[in-house]
Formats: structure tokens, sequence, C-alpha cells
């Protein structure tokens, strides 16, 4: 762990609550936000969910199934998620889900006027403002969490 947590404390309640009060409960609303206030369907949501988690490398966020009703994205998901472009387990909602969440980590610069078309041929603007939030979310919690070591240890508040 690239942070020091005292003797008794949960490592992930104390980065992101104790050492920076102003801001670590802040981050930690909007990221549990993403999950409580969703509209987006649950493949399409794990499939964004699962590249980011695959592009940072976050070992919690790499085991992690959300769950909604109960249901949970099937075993083999994660494998078709790293394979969305041949995958034929994806609908398109849920293949542009998982491109974007890609090109919104690795290419976001080159989020050309043929991709926006296909995205607002199935997305609506506020799932797309939604997706792109929780892109945001993912990217950045899930990084702060590998980068400081916390990936190995992290649970959820409440899980």
């Amino acid at each position: 762990m690239n942070v020091d947590i005292p003797e008794g404390k949960h490592p992930i309640e104390h980065v992101w609550g104790d050492m920076v009060p102003g801001i670590g409960p802040a981050a930690a609303n909007f990221s549990l936000a993403v999950y409580a206030h969703t509209t987006l369907g649950l493949r399409e949501f794990e499939a964004a969910r699962l590249r980011i988690a695959q592009i940072n490398g976050c070992l919690f966020c790499l085991d992690w199934r959300t769950e909604r009703d109960g249901l949970k994205v099937e075993e083999e998901f994660a494998d078709a998620v790293a394979e969305w472009r041949t995958t034929d387990a994806f609908d398109e909602r849920t293949r542009l889900a998982a491109e974007y969440a890609e090109r919104y980590v690795l290419d976001h610069h080159n989020l050309d006027e043929e991709f926006w078309d296909r995205m607002t041929a199935h997305y609506s603007q506020p799932e797309i403002v939604e997706l792109t939030m929780s892109l945001g979310s993912w990217l950045a919690f899930g990084r702060l969490n590998r980068v400081l070591g916390l990936d190995a240890m992290c649970v959820l508040p409440g899980h």
C-alpha cells in the first residue's frame, strides 16, 4: 500500500473519509450515486465499468459485479468485454458502452463525428451524459484505488 493506514482503521474508509474529510466523502457519495441512480441497463453499465477496470487494472473493480434486483452479468461477461470488438455476446448498446469506455480512457481526443453518430443512434442525450459521468467516476476512483494500493484490500462500505 502506498499510504499509511493507522492500526485498526479500515483502509478504504480511512483514505476516502478520514484523510481528506472535505473531499473524500463527496467523492465516495459521487461514486456510490453512479450505482444507486443509474438508468442504464445492467449489461451496458457493466460493459463500460469492466472495460475501465481492465484498463485501470484495479483488482477490486475487476472482481466486483454490480447486482440489480438479484441479477448480475454472467461469469464470462468480463472476457466478452475484453473482446468487445468481436464478441457475439453483446447488442449494439453494450458494445458501444465498452467502446466508449475504452476510448474515453485511452483516446478521448479522437471521439469523432462517426462515433457520436453511432452513440446518438442508440443512446439518448441524458443517457450519454450519465454514461460519461459514470466513466469519469470509474476512471478516477478505480485508478485512485490502484495507484494508492487500496485495490487489493478494498471493500465498499456496506458490502
